[in-house]
């Protein structure tokens, strides 16, 4: 009975969270909730399909329940226990990308935006922050798009008038590959950032202390915070085998497309936000996506071009546009 009870509450949150993100656009949204503190990250990679994690209950001496990814999501997925309840991070974490790049809008619809290979996109541009994605992918001959992934995520972020920093973070060009191996490449304002190799493990510039890298994995997993602006989940994963034969990928043994599964989380942003994934965070955002389509795709690849992983160049930037009363440099200067 404590069990049932137990999982009733914790669905009845992800309904109150799901209910907030699909809240109508002219309403103010409210700050997003964290991950809740008793959560785990299952991450069975490549060749680890079978992966569980088990889950206790302090509060009394029942037999651990074992949880595993679900099918939907086999390269990672989220545990809440005591309960085992699983559930995919494109399903829980708002501003998801996820594979060939699926998105949750701000709007909490979910679509797919396939960009080119080897291009660079502005994902969000707004006052104080600029978000960049760089496309990796294979071609296809019996299509006419390039199967893509998120390969880099380049982030600028500064008070209009001010010196910006520049934080990278990238998923190595793995062959072979093996989950203890940590192929993720973290860079801030040009320098390599490194991270002891265990879970919890923090890194935090001197320049801004708002700014927190914290490893959620011993490797291929990061959270970076920016405090009171913006919260993201990174995590390497390949394209399996498994997944290559489904869906004609086309892995080779010398590339196993290692890419990004990201999860996104904004606080203050304006109402001129653009970008792929910004302008869905909009008051006035109207989806003209067909929401009903199995693969609601959003188009209009060239307004999102940037000529580089940092370039705010794109045709919808808005970064370093003056933002009356608010600056990211408040935010850090407070930080402690």
């Amino acid at each position: 009975m404590a069990r049932e009870l137990a999982a009733a509450c914790v669905v009845a949150a992800l309904v109150a969270l799901c209910a907030a993100a699909l809240g109508v656009a002219a309403q103010p949204r409210p700050a997003p909730r964290p991950l809740p503190s008793n959560y785990q990250m299952i991450t069975p990679g490549k060749y680890k399909r079978d992966q569980q994690t088990a889950c206790d209950n302090p509060k009394n001496k029942q037999q651990k329940c074992i949880a595993k990814c679900d099918k939907r999501c086999p390269n990672q997925c989220i545990v809440l226990c005591p309960g085992c309840k699983t559930f995919c991070m494109c399903d829980f974490y708002p501003g998801v990308s996820c594979g060939d790049p699926r998105f949750t809008g701000g709007d909490g619809n979910n679509f797919y935006f396939h960009g080119k290979k080897d291009g660079d996109f502005c994902i969000l541009s707004d006052a104080n922050l600029h978000i960049n994605a760089h496309f990796i992918g294979k071609r296809n001959p019996a299509m006419s798009r390039d199967f893509t992934w998120i390969q880099a995520v380049g982030i600028r972020f500064g008070a209009a008038g001010a010196v910006d920093h520049r934080l990278y973070m990238g998923a190595q060009k793995t062959a072979k590959w093996s989950n203890d191996v940590d192929r993720l490449e973290l860079a801030f304002d040009g320098a390599p950032v490194t991270i002891p190799a265990e879970t919890g493990a923090v890194w935090e510039p001197a320049a801004v202390p708002g700014l927190t890298v914290t490893r959620t994995a011993a490797a291929n997993g990061v959270r970076v915070q920016l405090r009171g602006v913006f919260d993201i989940v990174a995590n390497v994963v390949p394209i399996s085998e498994e997944d290559s034969r489904v869906h004609n990928y086309g892995v080779t043994e010398d590339d196993s497309l290692a890419h990004f599964d990201l999860g996104f989380k904004f606080f203050d942003l304006t109402d001129d936000v653009h970008g792929v994934l910004g302008q869905t965070y909009r008051a006035d955002y109207i989806n003209q996506l067909s929401v009903s389509s199995k693969m609601p795709v959003m188009g209009g690849a060239p307004n999102y071009v940037s000529s580089d992983i940092f370039a705010t160049d794109c045709a919808v930037a808005r970064f370093g546009a003056r933002r009356a009363g608010a600056g990211i440099s408040m935010v850090t200067a407070q930080a402690s």
